[in-house]
């Protein structure tokens, strides 16, 4: 006798189905909301404590400004990670902060901008200051494929490095669809050198006799963090340092025309950014270049600019204790070495390139 062949097993009915065979309801527009509501008191606690120890970290900036308040925030959020004292209520929050409140801190950026700081450079100044952009930009990301860097990873330095450290990471990280690990490494790369050339550019415009106008800006051409620019423009004299901010207040205004080239080159790539297609031009990029055009129109007085300064620092502040409590530490100690070669050569050659670029224009003045 011959055994029958044995039945495929039955397959089960989908949700959908079973509440069609039911005849369940669509929820109403109320219940929707509803449903929406824990959701969105779920990001409370934790956006409630960034935002806390964020404050904390600019009050500590305020106190002793040798200590960066984004890397603080950062590191904060790293150590309470591998601590493991960060609660489970506390994570929704830290993940929304971590996207959502850092666009608002690059946005807050742009009214700290005016396009008339930048006309105060010669054309042939800003020649250099756009030559050492690009070259540091383009240079760190030929140099992070020789290194076998990761690919995003080398983006953020090289954005970084070359415009505004920390916020300029955080501006391209979205476009970038970046790790939290990523982000931590760039920031903490843009801290460690940064700190570095506070030293270096006092000691060589000494030793090599730069007049006040050369080193300050340098200073604001090479140097990553504005504070980093403050503190090593300031050690050379007050002159210095006025320039110093102007020709870093120039290479910030270059962070939304990068950050937006990027996101036309990953767009026509067909790069997807959670699901999505990278859009040509970020929503908080356009809110960047309104919160400049702002600035440049008067719209913002001078008295104001010191609390927008503390505004935005607190924005960010909050963004990288978010983005640190993401951070898995055996991960980022995996991919250090490179990335720590990476920034050391990106430093020099923005230093390097910059420099030259200023003694080039004096000599032919």
């Amino acid at each position: 006798m011959t055994p029958s062949p044995p039945h495929a097993p039955a397959e089960l009915p989908s949700v959908p189905q079973v509440a069609e065979a039911l005849s369940l309801p669509a929820p109403t527009l109320r219940e929707q909301r509803e449903d929406s509501l824990p959701r969105a008191q779920s990001v409370v606690p934790g956006a409630l404590a960034a935002l806390a120890v964020s404050g904390a970290c600019l009050a500590l900036t305020v106190a002793l400004p040798a200590a960066p308040a984004l890397l603080a925030a950062i590191v904060l959020g790293v150590v309470a990670r591998a601590a493991h004292v960060v609660p489970a209520s506390f994570e929704p929050g830290l993940a929304w902060v971590g996207r959502r409140v850092l666009r608002i801190g690059v946005v807050l950026l742009g009214l700290q901008l005016s396009a008339r700081d930048v006309l105060a450079l010669g054309p042939a100044e800003l020649a250099v200051l756009g030559g050492t952009v690009a070259t540091t930009f383009s240079a760190t990301l030929w140099l992070g494929r020789r290194l076998r860097v990761g690919r995003t990873l080398t983006l953020l330095v090289a954005t970084g490095f070359s415009i505004c450290g920390a916020a300029a990471v955080a501006a391209m990280s979205p476009v970038a669809d970046a790790e939290d690990d990523d982000v931590a490494t760039a920031v903490a790369l843009v801290t460690l050198y940064g700190s570095v050339a506070i030293l270096v550019v006092p000691l060589v415009a000494r030793a090599a006799g730069l007049s006040d106008r050369t080193a300050g800006l340098w200073a604001g051409m090479s140097v990553h963090e504005v504070a980093q620019v403050v503190a090593a423009a300031g050690a050379v004299s007050a002159a210095a340092l006025s320039v110093a901010v102007v020709a870093k207040l120039a290479r910030v205004v270059l962070l939304a025309p990068l950050v937006t080239a990027v996101g036309v080159v990953r767009r026509r790539a067909g790069a997807r950014s959670s699901g999505a297609r990278v859009p040509i031009v970020p929503l908080f990029v356009v809110g960047f270049l309104v919160a400049v055009a702002v600035r440049t129109v008067g719209a913002v007085p001078d008295v104001v600019v010191p609390a927008v300064h503390g505004a935005t620092t607190l924005a960010l502040g909050a963004a990288m204790v978010g983005l640190g409590t993401q951070v898995h530490v055996a991960r980022l100690a995996r991919s250090g070495g490179r990335a720590v070669l990476l920034g050391g050569v990106a430093t020099t050659i923005a230093m390097t390139v910059s420099l030259g670029g200023l003694l080039a224009v004096g000599a032919l003045g």
